[in-house]
C-alpha cells in the first residue's frame, strides 16, 4: 500500500520543477522606443489579446535572420496567440518620432533577467510598405547596432546608447531581438517609428 502512494507522490515531486521551469526564465521587451508590446500593455493600443497582459513574452528560436520566426510573424516571436503583434493595423500602429542619424539611447524592460549573448537592432529598408506584416526581405539585413554581452547577465532594465540609421525618412519599424546566452532562444520586439 505505501509503494503505490509513495511512486505517484515522487514521480510528482520531481515533474513539478520541470513544468513550471519554462524556457528561458526570462523575459522583456523595449519601452525606447515604445515597442507594439508596451502600447498594448499600457492599453494605449486595444484588441490586442494575450500581449496585453504578457508584453515580456515574445520569445522565440534565436539566430535571426538567417533563423527565428517566420517571416509574417517575426513581431510575434513566432507566438500564435500574439499574432495582433503582427497585424500591420492599415499602418496605423501608434510611432515614436526620431532624427535619423541621431544619438538615441535604447531601453529594454525585464520581468526576470536572463545571461545574455546581444542584443540587436534593425530596421526596415526604405520602401517598406508599413501596411504589411513584417518579414526578412523588408529589412536591412544588417543590424544598425549590436550590444554585446558576452554571457552577462543584465542587472535590471538595460539602456543602450547607439546612433539611429542615417538617411532615414518617413515610417519605418525598428526590430529589437534580445539573444540569450545559454537557451536557444531570443525575445523580439517590434517599435513603429517614424524619421
Amino acid at each position: 500500500m505505501r509503494k503505490r502512494f509513495l511512486l505517484p507522490l515522487f514521480a510528482a515531486v520531481v515533474a513539478l520543477p520541470v513544468l513550471f521551469a519554462g524556457t528561458a526564465q526570462a523575459h522583456g521587451y523595449t519601452t525606447n522606443p515604445v515597442s507594439r508590446s508596451s502600447l498594448c500593455a499600457q492599453g494605449i493600443v486595444k484588441n490586442c489579446g494575450d500581449i496585453q497582459y504578457e508584453p515580456q513574452s515574445v520569445e522565440g528560436p534565436k539566430n535571426f535572420p538567417q533563423a527565428g520566426p517566420a517571416d509574417g510573424s517575426i513581431c510575434a516571436g513566432g507566438i500564435a496567440r500574439f499574432s495582433q503583434l503582427d497585424d500591420p493595423r492599415g499602418g496605423a500602429w501608434p510611432a515614436t518620432k526620431l532624427t535619423s542619424g541621431a544619438n538615441y539611447t535604447f531601453t529594454w524592460h525585464f520581468t526576470a533577467i536572463h545571461a545574455t549573448t546581444d542584443f540587436r537592432y534593425f530596421v526596415t529598408r526604405d520602401g517598406w510598405d508599413p501596411t504589411k506584416p513584417l518579414t526578412r526581405a523588408q529589412l536591412d539585413p544588417t543590424p544598425f547596432l549590436v550590444s554585446n554581452w558576452g554571457g552577462k547577465r543584465p542587472s535590471g532594465d538595460v539602456s543602450i546608447p547607439g546612433k539611429l540609421p542615417a538617411g532615414k525618412t518617413g515610417r519605418h519599424l525598428i526590430l529589437g531581438v534580445w539573444d540569450i546566452a545559454d537557451t536557444g532562444n531570443a525575445f523580439y520586439s517590434c517599435a513603429d517609428v517614424t524619421f
